[in-house]
């Protein structure tokens, strides 16, 4: 769709080992923007037919070799066609300015995703569903609402982030005055940008910490700063967004017609999370005798990222089988 030159990896550099139950391959699609996308696509060997299939993203600021690509292949094992992608702008994607995020563009990705699994001969079309974690579970409830071809959709430690950034952790930021703050900085920094010619970044998780950092903090540290999680085109591990990047979610706020999905929605967060009131707070707005909150019991927000024994993958197949009729 547009003439951007996208440079693919070629080894295997993802942060968790290759699965011998699945065939991988490097795949690109694009986006109704024009914004090639760079996925990583997982097949279950020795299967033939129509397959079911689901589209991962997340977490926000993470990238497909991390979380997301580890939710793909262990579906893959499962039976299901999968794909973990970049969203646009980050990652092996394309899209130019770098490191920025949009609530528009990064709900279309999932969108475009689905466009790209619906043409692929192997996949039944009535068995399309999306895995969203971190702030890319607002994303993929979003995308629920609007695009009646999903049929499932499944969010892992969901953020909402235009509601973290327009209110702040757990809303102690709601106010007029804080809001118009916040706007005020990065209304700056646009001005510095446009004279510099280049977006400044915002920094990612730093690299040290002090003692007395809130747990959320030490949380991510411990994933993307450390040989657990950490890599090289991680936003989160190293340089992060560019610190404009939250000006349109402080105005233009997802979620607004959660309500209205009629497909069927898994909300899986740890009870020990920091961000836990996200998935209890839009589980409550969700409507149908579909939808589901799963709570995992002492379980902190990283931990479904990719741990193992704590990420119910048996629960996850159950619902995606159970919905997919």
């Amino acid at each position: 769709m547009n003439g951007e030159k996208l440079i693919l990896t070629n080894i295997w550099d993802k942060t968790f080992s290759k699965s011998d139950k699945v065939n991988h391959q490097k795949v690109t699609f694009y986006n109704r923007y024009g914004i090639t996308l760079v996925a990583d696509l997982y097949i279950p060997k020795d299967v033939s037919g129509k397959l079911p299939a689901i589209a991962v993203s997340g977490p926000f600021g993470a990238v497909k070799e991390q979380a997301s690509g580890l939710y793909a292949q262990t579906m893959a094992e499962r039976g299901f066609l999968t794909i973990a992608f970049d969203p646009s702008f980050t990652g092996e994607s394309g899209g130019y300015p770098r490191y920025v995020a949009s609530p528009d563009i990064n709900t279309e990705d999932f969108q475009a995703a689905v466009d790209f699994l619906s043409v692929q001969e192997n996949v039944d079309l009535e068995r399309i569903g999306i895995i969203g974690i971190c702030g890319w579970g607002g994303m993929a409830l979003n995308a629920a609402a609007i695009d009646t071809r999903i049929k499932v959709t499944v969010t892992s430690t969901m953020y909402d982030m235009t509601r973290v950034n327009a209110k702040g952790y757990f809303d102690s930021e709601d106010s007029v005055d804080a809001r118009y703050e916040k706007r005020k900085v990065m209304n700056d920094q646009r001005i510095r940008d446009y004279k510099n010619g280049m977006y400044a970044f915002a920094g990612g998780v730093p690299d040290k910490i002090p003692e007395d950092a809130p747990f959320y903090l030490k949380d991510y540290y411990n994933y993307y700063k450390t040989d657990r999680g950490y890599h090289s085109r991680s936003l989160n591990s190293n340089a992060g967004w560019n610190i404009t990047s939250s000006l349109s979610f402080l105005n233009m706020p997802i979620l607004q017609y959660a309500d209205e999905i009629r497909s069927a929605v898994l909300l899986i967060h740890g009870e020990k999370a920091h961000s836990c009131y996200f998935s209890k707070d839009i589980y409550e707005i969700l409507k149908g005798d579909n939808k589901e909150l799963f709570i995992i019991p002492n379980a902190v927000h990283i931990d479904l990222y990719d741990n193992i024994e704590v990420i119910p993958f048996d629960k996850i197949e159950d619902f995606f089988k159970l919905n997919f009729k």
